[in-house]
């Protein structure tokens, strides 16, 4: 069952309450530059992005927020480290949401600086607590356990919503990463029980596409089952629109979002008389424009593909020079190996236009 949350609108989306979880990623461009940054977020918009967040380092950024927002049709996120300004600036210019670590912020008159305009403006702030700051001020140990500091940013968190609620601020979304995945489920499913914020949830600095996408998913997708997080963001060094493909795999792995293909594909044995993983590659590249939740499989032996594919809308099962074609688990017919592709997409897109 999924946690109960109060709900936080950023923009026209909202983070919590029974809004479906939402997926995130965050601009790799330079934010002073306009137009690189918003042709990447109109990119990451078309990958399925529902909200974007530029990080924001120094006043011409801040300032440059402005143009992004009227260039794009999601809601902005400004990150913010270190400067009260410039929190403040980025609100000025329309920004969404903030998303600050109090604690680097400075004193808590700069803090209360943020919260105030903030509040003025309507605007939510997440509060990012991530591990690999606790040194500065909750003396983390290198080598120390998930356990412990899982603890630790419990307690700091525990702290900053304490004095948001104190300046009477709730329009909050809370984070607690950490690059080791068994710390970000130790301490998101501590903090679960202490408070009823919304979280957004992620592994930090999780790796490449490849090592990255294994720990984003284990972590995100261990918390998710357990009913926690409202909003995901699949932190990834490589395109961020992998971010986006690999956030709606795991709502979808879940049954929490229904957008587009699920691809089932036969790893092949020794029964496999075609080079399948081609085939698979290109079946996934034509599918990939498809909003409509469809399961297709690409199978790479007739004698048990359409049986093992029986819950597959349509598929393929591929035998040496020709292969069946099937469709909710019954035969539609035998196909030329050349063909089988071909015809594939032609009873999809049978579909896409009823």
């Amino acid at each position: 069952m999924r946690r109960i949350t109060r709900p936080v609108k950023v923009g026209k989306i909202t983070i919590g309450g029974k809004a479906p979880v939402s997926v995130q990623s965050m601009t790799k461009t330079d934010t002073r530059d306009v137009a690189a940054t918003v042709a990447q977020i109109k990119e990451l918009q078309s990958a399925g992005c529902e909200i974007i967040r530029c990080a924001v380092l120094d006043e011409e950024a801040a300032r440059a927020l402005k143009d992004i927002k009227a260039g794009i049709k999601i809601p902005l996120v400004a990150d913010i480290h270190f400067s009260s300004k410039l929190a403040v600036l980025a609100i000025e210019a329309g920004a969404d949401k903030i998303r600050i670590n109090p604690g680097n912020i400075g004193s808590d008159l700069k803090v209360k600086e943020i919260i105030s305009a903030a509040k003025s403006a309507r605007v939510p702030i997440r509060i990012g607590v991530n591990a690999g700051s606790l040194e500065k001020y909750s003396g983390r140990q290198r080598h120390e356990g998930a356990a412990a500091t899982a603890k630790k940013m419990v307690k700091k968190a525990l702290s900053f919503i304490r004095f948001f609620e104190k300046n009477k601020f709730e329009d909050i979304v809370l984070s607690l990463k950490a690059s080791d995945t068994l710390t970000t489920i130790e301490a998101y499913t501590r903090m679960a029980k202490e408070c009823d914020y919304p979280f957004h949830v992620g592994v930090t600095e999780a790796g490449t596409i490849s090592g990255g996408t294994i720990k984003s998913s284990v972590g995100i997708g261990v918390l998710l089952h357990s009913g926690i997080g409202d909003t995901i963001r699949v932190s990834l060094a490589g395109d961020p629109v992998e971010e986006i493909r690999v956030g709606y795999a795991i709502l979808k792995t879940l049954k929490l979002r229904e957008k587009g293909v699920d691809l089932i594909v036969c790893p092949t044995c020794g029964r496999c008389g075609v080079t399948l993983f081609p085939i698979a590659e290109e079946v996934e590249r034509l599918v990939s424009g498809i909003a409509r939740p469809l399961k297709i499989a690409v199978m790479g032996c007739v004698v048990n593909g359409p049986g093992e594919a029986g819950g597959a809308d349509f598929g393929i099962a591929c035998g040496k020079g020709s292969g069946l074609l099937f469709k909710n688990g019954k035969i539609l017919r035998k196909v030329p190996e050349a063909g089988l592709v071909r015809e594939l997409m032609k009873e999809i897109n049978k579909l896409s236009k009823s």
